[in-house]
């Protein structure tokens, strides 16, 4: 029996066979804590499964592979996760990783004890990119509540930049997030019905008066977009990326924000206008069909049916 500080650890996985290895190789070396992990699969078609069964957790950790045999989402996944980790009377924190992350070998007991009240809500640190190397992704994240966009508190600043102060973030991206036992349960599960994007955005307004907290010294590096084509430097992100992302923004303001759906269809048609002075008209197209409430364009189609997704 250990009497290191514990931490559950969901990640969830859909055709990540190229990044999980690396995640785990590097989050199983963590020191100072002991995890619980779960990996739920979303029903991959490559080799994830046969790359984490190659992955023999070392004490104090433990790794289970847990398949939901169904692409739900992320959101879904999420809450298959915590429900099995839940059922561990001794865990309190649940972290929520990315597949695509690599891990520093601290930042794991960073989380584990960082000191929060009793009943905290949710805990961010930092994100920054593994490349290009040394820029921040995400310190937490604002709402522009005129069009329901999100903004990425310090993206591409140097690592070394201050953080913010937790009392001006409004989510913590799900790419990497702790949330605490009391605020699962207060909170209740991860909103299912966006599928991709703005879950963790939607999730974060359910805590109430639980704290939302910041670990400086929390860092992972994540090699963003490499599942479903997000956008990072250097690469403008996919039409699927694009569809999924205004149809979730617009889902988002009509539940959480009704009178600024005309801003929000106004930042749609300003949206595609951009991408179509860059000529990328297959994302200008997913854009508007995604923030009109619309069915996803052919290649998009194509791509949910490939993957499994049920909406």
């Amino acid at each position: 029996m250990t009497d290191l500080p514990r931490l559950g650890v969901v990640i969830v996985t859909h055709g990540s066979a190229d990044v999980i290895g690396d995640c785990l190789d590097t989050l199983l070396q963590s020191r100072g804590v002991a995890l619980s992990v779960v990996v739920v699969d979303n029903d991959s078609p490559d080799a994830t499964a046969e790359v984490v069964a190659g992955r023999r957790a070392p004490d104090p950790h433990n790794l289970r592979w847990c398949p939901t045999h169904r692409n739900g989402g992320f959101a879904a996944g999420v809450n298959h996760g915590l429900r099995i980790l839940m059922e561990d009377a001794g865990l309190d924190r649940f972290w929520i990783l990315n597949p695509d992350t690599l891990v520093p070998p601290d930042t794991a007991a960073a989380f584990a004890t960082h000191a929060a009240p009793d009943g905290f809500g949710i805990l961010g640190g930092r994100v920054i990119y593994a490349d290009p190397p040394g820029a921040i992704q995400i310190d937490g994240g604002i709402v522009d509540w005129r069009t329901g966009r999100t903004r990425n508190l310090n993206q591409n600043a140097d690592a070394g930049t201050a953080p913010p102060s937790a009392s001006d973030i409004v989510f913590v991206t799900g790419a990497s997030m702790v949330v605490s036992r009391t605020f699962v349960d207060r909170a209740g599960p991860m909103p299912e019905d966006y599928f991709l994007y703005y879950e963790e955005v939607d999730w974060a307004l359910r805590r109430g008066p639980l704290p939302l907290l910041y670990c400086p010294d929390a860092v992972v590096r994540h090699r963003a977009g490499t599942s479903i084509g997000s956008q990072r430097p250097g690469r403008l992100a996919s039409p699927f990326s694009e569809w999924f992302k205004h149809r979730a923004r617009l889902r988002f303001v009509r539940r959480h924000r009704p009178a600024s759906l005309p801003g929000a269809w106004a930042f749609t048609v300003a949206k595609a206008g951009q991408l179509v002075l860059r000529r990328d008209l297959p994302a200008a197209g997913a854009v508007l069909r995604g923030g009109f409430g619309l069915a996803p364009p052919r290649d998009v189609r194509r791509r949910m049916a490939a993957g499994g997704v049920t909406l």
